[in-house]
């Protein structure tokens, strides 16, 4: 496929993702996608992507970009920018957190295959977000 077209594919997981329409996953993604930003304890596959995504829309919400940059060659997409949203509060990576809005930096590189997502990677500043909920003070 052209780097356009993977653009585009990206571009399209992106919205159905913010759009909570995980059932049409299939549509952007392999049936062995490889999410290596998964914790452990998630079924392989579309299905840990499910279940990630299903969980993750119940306590982020409005999880957008501020501003991003999408790049592309051959098989590899990476989108790089500031996404923020409304953390429902809660546990956050072992830290709690408050109810409250953040906004962090982020990168998703992604590989296609056969103009579908076969992997996938987040790259998130994590402790900024933390720190903004009051789960750690520096």
């Amino acid at each position: 496929m052209s780097t356009e077209v993977n653009k585009q594919v990206v571009d399209g997981f992106d919205a159905l993702v913010r759009a909570g329409d995980v059932a049409r996953l299939d549509e952007f993604c392999t049936p062995d996608l490889v999410n290596h930003a998964l914790a452990p304890g998630y079924p392989a596959g579309l299905a840990g992507a499910r279940e990630f995504l299903t969980t993750m829309a119940g306590q982020c919400e409005d999880d957008h970009w501020r501003s991003c940059l999408t790049v592309a060659e051959d098989d590899l997409v990476v989108q790089f920018g500031l996404r923020a949203g409304h953390w429902a509060g809660g546990d956050f990576l072992g830290f709690p957190t408050h109810s409250g809005n953040y906004a962090r930096d982020v990168a998703f590189a992604y590989r296609l295959r056969e103009g579908r997502i076969a992997e996938r990677w987040a790259i998130r500043d994590d402790l900024t977000m933390i720190r903004q909920l009051g789960g750690i003070r520096l």
